[in-house]
């Protein structure tokens, strides 16, 4: 048994350890969202593609092993989560303590990560808005010609009663 929770102790370091490397690449992606630069975007999500692959591979590991672990208890794997095991491991508390030390660091890096991409994501949000408000402008300009130019009579107003305006009623 103690093999098995070295494994998953592993398993989770080497995720915690991609998780980390994904904080970096999530702080990029909010300075080049903020510049709004399309191709470093790009390049950042095929990074960030490639990193979670490897998630992914880790992932599958862990649940393989936690299966192993299910079988070795004769519990059900589904109900193997991390605060149960570490009190499962109660009667051996240098292999529940690494794996109460690994849970507590996964899920600080998680909630970082978590934070930073919230962030990107109203990020993206606001500049889609940004788009939506700018396309409704160019749009109310192109139904209301002559309307944004100026003459000797630019103190007169020459809108036309009853034009649509900028904003899109439709929304």
């Amino acid at each position: 048994m103690a093999g098995l929770i070295d494994e998953l102790v592993n398993t989770m370091s080497q995720e915690n350890d991609i998780y980390k490397e994904l904080i970096p690449i999530a702080d990029e992606k909010t300075r080049v969202i903020i510049k709004n630069d399309l191709d470093a975007l790009q390049k950042i999500t095929e990074q960030e593609q490639l990193t979670i692959e490897k998630i992914n591979a880790l992932e599958k590991k862990r649940e393989e092993v936690i299966i192993n672990i299910g079988t070795v208890l004769s519990r059900n794997p589904k109900d193997l989560n991390m605060k149960e095991l570490i009190k499962i491991m109660g009667r051996q508390p240098e292999e529940q303590k690494k794996l109460s030390k690994i849970h507590d660091e996964l899920s600080d890096t998680l909630k970082r990560l978590v934070t930073i991409n919230d962030r990107n994501k109203e990020l993206i949000k606001q500049s889609l808005e940004m788009i939506e408000f700018n396309m409704n402008l160019i749009q109310s300009t192109r139904m209301a010609p002559g309307v944004n130019n100026y003459t000797r009579s630019a103190g007169e107003s020459s809108i036309r009663e009853g034009s649509t305006g900028m904003f899109d009623t439709k929304q």
